[in-house]
């Protein structure tokens, strides 16, 4: 019925999975091919069906999202996420999120916030002291919470931006076991799981308070909280605070993170490649963000940040030649699928690939695919060019000595172990 797999325990899988991901996949993958299934244990599930190849990528994008869920696949985000989440809902409630959010990430409200985060960037880059050593995982992530906490809530006052800013860190700097661990009860008042619940309480506290403020007394503005409480008015069907809180935090978190690490990864290849860093700065200085993207797209590549996307069956279906009975989650591994040979034979970093028509499609997965494709994919490319754009004009970059090209899973998030840090000129 399943593909076959490793034979180990599920909470052996398990824990090889979290803690050790891209080691146990590539390793399973070289032993049993290009579809596998891992035996987990909940939330991730109990059979995990891995694809890799883009025929069956496509396969599962393409499918019907009453027949594959999303929402109910992504349960270990919930305690951070909420039950309203675009990330945990599905059918007819995700496509109601889904709706609100999108007007904020058209291509024209892209083009409204470029000039905002080159501003945002340009402050922040040009505290960097020449032959000084920054920490661009610390530095990416300081530049992308002042962006998101402007573009959804408004926040353009420093002493705001601070109260964001602590609890966002703490409640995203935590371990897949942490994260993994605070579904259960008698977790919740033992170490890290009760440090998690009180940032987490703490950052609700914030984003309930700007709720309330902007209910009161904040004339509308055009960030997404303006735009997430205008919503429903006309039918009477607003959103409520706790449906606000979800995706506010849903936005925090993933418009942030997952950009920051990109980031980091970007500048480090960058820093260790001089002729790949002087393409990428004649690009800034030409103001060709289309280069620029290419390089985001590239670091999205060759280190991946998300390991996967996956979607639960609600029905028996065959799926990559394989008949799999209902509640199988099946997953599009990216961190296989950027690794294929046939579809990426020069293993190296090449920003160029995504130009010059060598990509093929359904072998680029970071954003996901088909109606849950993530909505705010052109808004973090967008925000890295211009990030990448103001650092490339200012400085040269080099790696430390004793820089090591590591990662290391932060929540469900591939960062740089050492925070990438890079020597600036």
């Amino acid at each position: 019925m399943y593909p076959p797999g490793p034979r180990l325990p599920a909470i052996a899988q398990t824990m090889r999975y979290v803690q050790a991901r891209e080691r146990f996949m590539t390793a399973t993958a070289r032993r049993y091919g290009d579809t596998f299934t891992l035996r987990m244990v909940p939330p991730y599930a109990r059979h995990l069906v891995v694809f890799t190849r883009p025929e069956h990528v496509r396969e599962i994008f393409a499918a019907s999202p009453t027949d594959l869920h999303a929402g109910e696949s992504n349960g270990i985000l919930r305690p951070l996420l909420g039950d309203h989440s675009v990330l945990i809902t599905d059918e007819a409630e995700h496509a109601r999120a889904r709706r609100l959010l999108m007007p904020a990430f058209t291509g024209t409200a892209l083009t409204g916030y470029r000039t905002m985060i080159e501003q945002i960037a340009a402050t922040h880059v040009g505290t960097w002291q020449a032959g000084s050593t920054v920490r661009s995982l610390d530095a990416m992530t300081g530049i992308t919470l002042d962006v998101i906490g402007e573009v959804v809530l408004g926040v353009t006052d420093p002493r705001r931006r601070d109260l964001l800013g602590p609890p966002m860190r703490r409640i995203t700097d935590i371990s897949p076991l942490t994260l993994l661990g605070s579904r259960y009860p008698a977790l919740q008042n033992r170490g890290p799981w009760r440090r998690f619940q009180h940032d987490r309480a703490g950052l609700d506290a914030h984003l309930y308070a700007e709720i309330e403020q902007r209910r009161t007394g904040d004339a509308p503005g055009a960030d997404v909280l303006s735009r997430l409480m205008a919503a429903g008015r006309d039918d009477d069907t607003p959103l409520t605070p706790d449906e606000l809180r979800d995706q506010l935090v849903t936005l925090l978190a993933a418009g942030h993170e997952t950009t920051s690490a990109a980031l980091s990864w970007a500048l480090r290849e960058l820093a260790a490649d001089p002729v790949q860093q002087d393409l990428a700065r004649r690009a800034a200085l030409d103001g060709d963000t289309a280069y620029l993207e290419a390089v985001m797209k590239e670091a999205l590549r060759y280190h991946w940040v998300i390991g996967g996307v996956v979607r639960k069956l609600t029905r028996d279906m065959m799926i990559g030649g394989h008949d799999l009975p209902a509640e199988t989650v099946v997953a599009t591994s990216i961190l296989l699928a950027h690794k294929r040979p046939e579809a990426f034979p020069d293993a190296v970093f090449r920003p160029g690939r995504f130009l010059d028509g060598s990509v093929a499609p359904n072998t680029w997965l970071p954003f996901g695919g088909g109606v849950r494709r993530c909505i705010g994919a052109g808004f973090a490319l967008m925000e890295g060019a211009a990030v990448l754009q103001e650092i490339l004009r200012r400085h040269v970059l080099s790696l430390p000595a004793a820089a090591r090209p590591r990662g290391r899973v932060r929540n469900i998030t591939n960062v740089p172990s050492d925070g990438a840090p890079i020597l600036v000129n």
